[in-house]
């Protein structure tokens, strides 16, 4: 797997729109944006362009209009993304940023209990390779 260059977060906007529709033009992308986000066509033309040289994005032509679809993974790209951060925030050491997303967001007795689970989970495949 190669590794591929990080996103801008107007990039990520872009690409998250593109997932979202799962095949679309320049214009489709303006026409998913907020309505209160006011970005040029030719600029979505840019961003998309950079998705696609980035290898996040791939296109196709259809008639007078290129179409572009998702080459990587959502899921695949929110690792990158949050392994960079972790990386130039915390300098690889992702427990400060999850004690700080506990004390700011005050999780919900749901959330609460989807992490234990997430941990008892974590805990019982540690066992099973320690064991």
């Amino acid at each position: 797997m190669t590794k591929r260059t990080p996103l801008s977060p107007a990039e990520m906007e872009i690409a998250k729109l593109v997932w979202r529709l799962g095949e679309a033009s320049a214009r489709d992308v303006c026409a998913a944006l907020n309505p209160n986000r006011k970005i040029a066509f030719s600029t979505v033309q840019t961003y998309l362009t950079r998705l696609e040289n980035k290898g996040y994005v791939s296109s196709r032509i259809e008639g007078r209009t290129k179409k572009f679809k998702s080459r990587a993974r959502p899921k695949n790209v929110i690792r990158d993304a949050v392994h960079d951060f972790v990386d130039h925030l915390f300098d690889g050491d992702a427990m400060p940023l999850v004690r700080q997303l506990i004390s700011d967001t005050q999780p919900s007795t749901e959330d609460i209990a989807e992490i234990r689970a997430l941990l008892n989970e974590l805990e019982q495949e540690q066992g099973n390779v320690d064991g």
